[in-house]
């Protein structure tokens, strides 16, 4: 791609070009010629939304909560953008579950982008292009980015450094699995959302909740974090409860961010995590792109199925000829 034509799609994407948002978005997910001078002109428009995660088990109503939110967020006048992590089809790599049904109804509002991002199996949770993807959106210039996963696996874990805030729900019928409460994944709520607080032994399982945090060992002056009970379905309209006390709990968190000055922390911890997600995708390419055309890939798997290797050793032989001695050879 010219530099003429990506300089073209980044002033469209600035000016709040709804296609070029979603050009750009497959461009850096799909990682096609020019997706990294996209995204050198997009990262300087970045840094000024807010980022709120939701994960949680599946079935426990995230997606509900989520189209809530956006509604109540638009209400208040905030241009909204949501990326759903789903699973990615083993055939194409790309999202299988597309953008949920349910959130339809606010396609045709131009203050919401809802995009389904794949997770293409990522090692370690979310994958590179979420990463991009967030930042695309930042720039377009939406107030707060609503990040939803799978609610399985690293996922839930690794979501705490790509967000501000981390939603973490729960149902009562998680009541009996009372180990999930010193979980790795309690250690990422900053909101504890009880959804379903409608249904026979909530309020017992919240005060389980409460419980886990009292003796939570948490540090003095950190953020202790919040039990909020919603109904997010119902079949009565004035039963849905819950969610402005949810938002009233995103706003206190970030504000408590602000204040406590832990923003510029949690900046540096994405970006941290970030340029490894970089640097370990660049390096593999590399090495593949220098092993291309010489049969020493297959060679390798082959010495380890015979036996006669492991994975560890033919790495550290690759890493050898390939990065560490890379300049030796090209010399």
């Amino acid at each position: 791609m010219s530099e003429s034509k990506i300089d073209e799609m980044i002033q469209k994407l600035l000016a709040g070009d709804r296609r070029m948002l979603a050009r750009t978005i497959t461009l850096v997910e799909n990682e096609r010629k020019g997706h990294h001078d996209v995204m050198k002109q997009v990262y300087p428009h970045t840094g000024e939304a807010m980022i709120v995660g939701i994960t949680g088990a599946g079935g426990t109503g995230k997606s509900t909560l989520t189209d809530i939110l956006i509604a109540k967020f638009r209400k208040q006048g905030k241009k909204v953008g949501v990326v759903l992590i789903d699973p990615s089809s083993p055939f194409t790599g790309g999202a299988m579950l597309g953008d949920r049904i349910r959130m339809k109804k606010h396609a045709q509002d131009k203050g919401v982008y809802i995009r389904s991002v794949a997770s293409r199996g990522a090692m370690g949770g979310l994958s590179r292009a979420t990463y991009d993807i967030i930042r695309v959106i930042e720039a377009f210039g939406m107030d707060i980015i609503i990040v939803e996963t799978l609610g399985t696996g690293q996922d839930e874990i690794d979501i705490i450094h790509l967000v501000h805030t981390c939603l973490v729900v729960f149902t009562p019928a998680m009541g009996d699995d009372i180990q999930a409460m010193k979980a790795g994944i309690m250690e990422i709520a900053d909101l504890i959302i009880m959804n379903k607080a409608d249904l026979e032994g909530a309020y017992t399982f919240i005060r389980h909740l409460q419980g886990a945090i009292t003796t939570a060992n948490i540090p003095e002056g950190a953020w202790v974090p919040k039990v909020f009970p919603t109904v997010c379905d119902s079949d009565k309209p004035g039963e849905i409860r819950g969610q402005d006390e949810v938002i009233e709990g995103i706003y206190e968190h970030y504000d408590f961010l602000q204040k406590a000055k832990v923003l510029d922390k949690i900046k540096f911890e994405r970006l941290e995590l970030e340029l490894g997600l970089i640097l370990r995708d660049e390096l593999q390419n590399l090495i593949f792109k220098g092993m291309k055309g010489t049969g020493l890939k297959r060679k390798y798997i082959g010495s380890i199925i015979d036996g006669e290797n492991d994975p560890y050793s033919v790495v550290k032989e690759i890493l050898d000829i390939y990065v560490l001695h890379r300049k030796e050879i090209e010399k």
